[in-house]
């Protein structure tokens, strides 16, 4: 059997080398490169052509959740496991909308890594036990009641809605508009209180909602 081969991304160098070291003394993986950013993730992948990408969420220059949506969108079929400290409803949603195959947080053992690096190649969604258990509850809350009338949001407010969605934080959103954390922050407020949301999961929903709407009107053009 030929051996699995795997990138590893995350930011902290000390975690980077350590997992690369752990999961490249498994028979069944060989750790083809690193990387310490989306950015350079989605470089990497070109450059190792790895067949399973362990990815890391929260990270400088670009984080996991859109460093998988370019990845997922240049290869469907090259799969990804993210591998994280957080483990709230925005995060899982934003990684597996984005893409991902496989959520784990870092409590998981090498045991528990290298069973969802095989899982993934062989085309099976990886998640912790504890990101189904969120999931299950999220499927199964009650839904919100949608308002009769679109949520009256200014196009900057939607635009930081959308990023929302796809999982940037407050930061990242400030890069990518090119304004400050400040104003990022001030136009959070705005929306938050103009569509009565109270979490950033619920702000991803929102997105999501709003997204569907766009295609379905999109559709009956």
């Amino acid at each position: 059997m030929t051996s699995i081969r795997l990138l590893v991304v995350d930011d902290q160098a000390a975690i980077r080398d350590a997992l690369a070291v752990m999961l490249d003394l498994d028979p069944d993986i060989v750790v083809v490169g690193t990387a310490a950013n989306g950015e350079d993730a989605v470089i990497a992948v070109d450059e190792y052509d790895p067949e399973v990408v362990l990815m890391d969420l929260h990270m400088p220059v670009m984080g996991g959740v859109e460093a998988t949506g370019l990845i997922h969108a240049a290869r469907p079929g090259l799969p990804v496991v993210v591998l994280t400290t957080f483990a709230d409803d925005e995060s899982i949603l934003a990684a597996l909308r984005a893409g991902a195959r496989g959520y784990l947080t870092k409590d998981s053992d090498r045991a528990k890594i290298i069973q969802a690096v095989r899982g993934a190649h062989a085309g099976q969604a990886v998640l912790d036990p504890d990101v189904q258990s969120r999931l299950l509850t999220l499927a199964t809350r009650p839904p919100a009641p949608e308002p009769a009338t679109p949520v009256p949001l200014t196009a900057r407010e939607r635009e930081i809605l959308d990023l929302i969605g796809q999982g940037l934080r407050n930061n990242e959103i400030a890069r990518r508009l090119y304004i400050t954390e400040a104003t990022v922050k001030t136009h959070i407020n705005n929306l938050f209180a103009k569509a009565d949301l109270h979490s950033r999961a619920e702000a991803v929903r929102l997105a999501l909602t709003l997204a569907g709407r766009r295609q379905e009107d999109g559709r009956s053009v």
